[in-house]
């Protein structure tokens, strides 16, 4: 959970209890608490630096490729790419 970031709301003249809780939500939300809350709900392992750095070697590798291929004319650049089964068609 993050330690340094306390949301205090205050019982406005005649607010409702609903309204006070609905006006703490909205305030969680645009400090970005439960995003934060729920992506560490699950524990995930950290992946080293090696893997790190041997992952953007690959897409390196790769992207020289693709615009080698864009510059021989075999791989049209304004095509769209579709990812996926749910592609449009």
């Amino acid at each position: 959970m993050t330690a340094g970031t306390r949301v205090e709301v205050q019982v406005g003249k005649n607010e409702s209890s609903t309204a006070l809780i609905r006006r703490f939500t909205r305030r969680a939300q645009g400090l970005g608490l439960v995003r934060e809350i729920r992506d560490n709900r699950y524990w995930h392992r950290t992946k080293s630096k090696n893997v790190g750095h041997k992952r953007a070697l690959i897409n390196k590798v790769r992207r020289e490729n693709y615009n080698e291929l864009v510059k021989l004319g075999k791989i049209d650049p304004a095509a769209k790419k579709t990812r996926g089964k749910g592609g449009k068609k």
